[in-house]
Parts: structure tokens; C-alpha cells; sequence
């Protein structure tokens, strides 16, 4: 009988085979497997722990941003609230600021037709007295005349002054 080399291909195959085998080649083989697929799983439970961490972050930062925006949004009110009210303040100030000048200026119109019309009754008192003088001059002579016309200018001049 011949074999031929299919035999022998079988017949190193068996035995190799059987070596690996009785060698417990298998077994390592499995508990690499097996030490992988644990590898696997584990890294698959921190990525799903991962995830769900970065899940939980997303919707912190969700409701972060929902808090800033309504603070935002309080602020903005705030502010124009706030500039109203400066708004309202400027005008009562300025309404106040421009009561306050309109009675300094009529006090001072007021002020300068006083001194005006005191001004114009001391130059009439000193027109009459002169013109009272003129003709009490004229009229009366001598010296009851001069006397007369003495104490009536200065009875004239301290009623008008």
C-alpha cells in the first residue's frame, strides 16, 4: 500500500492536532479569548458609563444655558427698567432746573423794573426840584424868597428820595 501525500497531509494535520491538543494549546487559547471578550465587555461598560456621564453633562449645560438666558433676560429688563427710571429722573431735574431759572429771571426782571422805576422817580424828584427851583427863583426874590425856596427843596427832596 502506498500512501500518497494527502495521507500525509491528514496524517501531520492529526497530529498536530493531537499535539496542541495534549499540549493544552486550546485552553490558552480560549482564556486569551476569553480574557479579550472580558477586555471587550469592560470597555464597553466604561463607555457606556462614559456616556451617560456626557449625557448627564449635556443636559446640566442645558439647563445652564435655560438659567443664563432667563438671567440674561432679568438683566435686560433690569437695565431698561433702570434706564427709565434715569429717563424720568433727567426730566424731573431738568423741569425742576428750568423752574428754578425762569423764577431767577423773573425775579431779575422784576429786581430791574424796581431799580427802573426808582431810578426814574429820583429824576423826576431832581427834574421838579430844579424846575420848582427855576421858577421859585424867578417869582420870589429877596431874601424871604431864598429862604422859601431853600426849605421847600429840601422838604421836596426827602419826600422823593
Amino acid at each position: 500500500m502506498e500512501f500518497g501525500a494527502e495521507f500525509y497531509v491528514l496524517l501531520g494535520f492529526v497530529v498536530f492536532v493531537g499535539l496542541i491538543i495534549y499540549l493544552g494549546a486550546h485552553k490558552t487559547a480560549l482564556k486569551a479569548l476569553d480574557a479579550r471578550g472580558e477586555a471587550i465587555a469592560a470597555e464597553l461598560a466604561q463607555a457606556k458609563s462614559l456616556r451617560d456621564e456626557a449625557a448627564a453633562l449635556l443636559a446640566s449645560f442645558a439647563q445652564k444655558a435655560v438659567a443664563a438666558e432667563a438671567s440674561a433676560a432679568q438683566i435686560v429688563a433690569d437695565a431698561k427698567a433702570e434706564a427709565e427710571q434715569l429717563a424720568k429722573d433727567a426730566a424731573a431735574r431738568l423741569e425742576d432746573f428750568i423752574a428754578r431759572r425762569t423764577g431767577q429771571a423773573e425775579s431779575k426782571i422784576a429786581f430791574a423794573e424796581a431799580q427802573a422805576t426808582a431810578d426814574v422817580r429820583a429824576a423826576a424828584a431832581d427834574h421838579a426840584a430844579r424846575a420848582a427851583e427855576i421858577v421859585l427863583r424867578d417869582h420870589a426874590q429877596g431874601e424871604a424868597g431864598a429862604g422859601f425856596v431853600a426849605n421847600e427843596i429840601a422838604r421836596l427832596a426827602g419826600k422823593l428820595n
